[in-house]
């Protein structure tokens, strides 16, 4: 802000800029909008100047004068998923850093609406990154159209992505459950026709074969990825005789435990339990939740800058972020 006589503030402008210096206001805004064009001695007295007047440069404006808006579009699954908040303040963060700002959008668990809600957005901001989409891929690529485009939490063949790997992190935790005595462990599947789910069934069945031939794992599901369907799926559990239970992620293992606890069955006296991604309520329970953890910031900070990467036309490597297993107060010896 510059300094009124008489001791009020003003808005600093690029004509207070320009006057200050002794500049033409054209030369002002050519040094935001197009710094290239301007001497750099020049281009460094405006930003100083800029700075100490506190100018605020106006996105709409630098939109009008660039062909960009300095916004980068966030579409998630279900924000009342606790996945979702970390993963959205992590790449608020990034983008911050960069001088962007996030335009989030709830898909609303995959409605029919995502693909609009997609196609509406792409066209308001300069990128997107879309997270735990489960929408065909010919739909998505078609809805995205040529927006410069991140998925997060999936893969899909020529695409940019950014995913967690969490294949080693459930063996370990399998392993860890059968150090403690457990032969009979039950899967519980997470939602049809998502691709962490797929991966983490597949990396547990792929452990299951080199298990020792004591060891039996069951399967159960697809459920949702909801507190409501771990609570539900408490009685199957309870049919199986399972002794340990590895759920889709933590919402779902929550759920197991208050399902369990309701039918009479202690975790872990009776039943381990074991999640995924390491969310805050993970931490909030009691006894805290064995887990498999994710770096949230992360698989944040690489979503913007695989992001700016693919916007800049440079050549983008999907990015694959480890996951590593946190034993805690749901698993037990038998």
């Amino acid at each position: 802000m510059t300094q009124r006589a008489g001791g009020g503030r003003v808005k600093a402008t690029i004509y207070s800029i320009a006057t200050e210096l002794g500049i033409s206001a054209s030369t002002v805004s050519r040094a935001f909008s197009r710094p290239h064009m301007v001497n750099e001695s020049v281009r460094e007295r405006i930003m100083a100047t800029a700075t100490a007047q506190g100018y605020e440069l106006n996105r709409a404006a630098r939109g009008l004068a660039t062909g960009k808006t300095g916004l980068i579009g966030l579409v998630v699954l279900d924000i009342t998923n606790p996945f979702f908040p970390p993963l959205v303040r992590a790449i608020e963060r990034a983008a911050s850093a960069s001088d962007a700002s996030v335009l989030l959008v709830d898909a609303e668990s995959g409605g029919a609406d995502a693909a609009e809600q997609l196609r509406r957005l792409s066209g308001q901001v300069d990128g997107l990154i879309v997270a735990s989409t489960r929408l065909p891929k010919a739909v998505l690529q078609d809805a995205v159209g040529s927006t410069p485009t991140v998925l997060v939490n999936r893969a899909e063949r020529g695409i940019p992505s950014v995913v967690c790997d969490n294949s080693e992190a459930l063996r370990q935790a399998a392993d860890h459950l059968v150090t403690l005595g457990h032969r009979r462990i039950l899967l519980l599947q997470g939602p049809d026709g998502s691709w962490a789910a797929k991966q983490r069934t597949a990396a547990v069945r792929g452990w299951a074969k080199d298990a020792p031939g004591e060891v039996e794992l069951i399967e159960i599901g697809p459920v949702e990825a909801t507190f409501e369907a771990g609570w539900a799926a408490a009685s199957e559990i309870a049919a199986q005789q399972a002794t340990a239970v590895m759920a889709f992620d933590d919402f779902v293992a929550c759920g197991v435990v208050g399902g369990l606890a309701e039918i009479g069955l202690s975790v872990p006296g009776d039943v381990s339990v074991v999640g995924c991604d390491d969310v805050l309520l993970a931490r909030t329970v009691t006894p805290q939740l064995s887990t498999v953890k994710v770096d949230f910031d992360e698989l944040g900070g690489r979503a913007v800058a695989l992001l700016s990467d693919v916007s800049a036309g440079r050549t983008a490597r999907n990015v694959v972020v480890p996951g590593s297993f946190a034993p805690r107060g749901t698993t037990a010896a038998v």
